[in-house]
């Protein structure tokens, strides 16, 4: 007898012309590795001499974290705005408005059209949080240039945006070295 679950069955080929236009990505879920599928992307294009910058969301601004350690030397914009994690913030209004200005630094870089590919970082936390309407989200989206691609990273990807993006990974933790030996975060693997 043959499984014909969804994970097992083939893909159906589209039929007809194939269209081409950027999309709209999101790396969510509880597992790792959404940031680093992002930065992949990034690395990928910026080495096709494509226009890319990255915005984080909640990291520190002047984090110094092995991703942007990196993009410095390459030269590759990497734009942090935040205090850091919210559950350590001290003043949650500050932390909101840092986020609503990011979120204004992204819209203009989106519209602008001077990118192949935009990368939102931990994004979804100020949709989920409610900081940031996600309608005005998918607003700015709809606007943004046909070939532009945008990449949207964090845990808790509201519903909405999931069923307006073309392309979602969710990332599932199967195992977790803190949780499981208390074995703290790696440099150079998670920062």
């Amino acid at each position: 007898m043959t499984d014909t679950t969804d994970a097992t069955r083939a893909p159906q080929a589209v039929k007809g012309s194939r269209i081409k236009k950027g999309l709209v990505v999101i790396n969510t879920g509880n597992g790792k590795g959404k940031t680093t599928a992002a930065l992949g992307v990034l690395f990928r294009a910026w080495g096709r001499e494509m226009r890319v910058e990255m915005f984080q969301f909640l990291k520190h601004t002047g984090a110094r974290f092995g991703e942007k350690r990196a993009a410095d030397k390459l030269g590759i914009p990497i734009k942090a705005m935040g205090d850091g994690f919210t559950w350590r913030s001290k003043d949650m209004d500050q932390t909101q408005e840092l986020a609503r200005q990011q979120w204004e630094n992204c819209k203009q870089a989106i519209l602008s059209d001077q990118h192949d590919v935009i990368i939102l970082d931990e994004f979804t936390y100020p949709l989920h949080y409610g900081w940031i309407p996600v309608e005005q989200v998918i607003d700015t989206l709809k606007q943004k240039p046909h070939m532009m691609h945008v990449i949207i990273t964090g845990r808790y990807a509201p519903d909405e945006l999931i069923e307006f993006a073309d392309l979602v990974t969710e990332m599932r933790e199967v195992k977790h070295p803190y949780r499981e030996q208390g074995i703290k975060a790696q440099p150079g693997l998670e920062f």
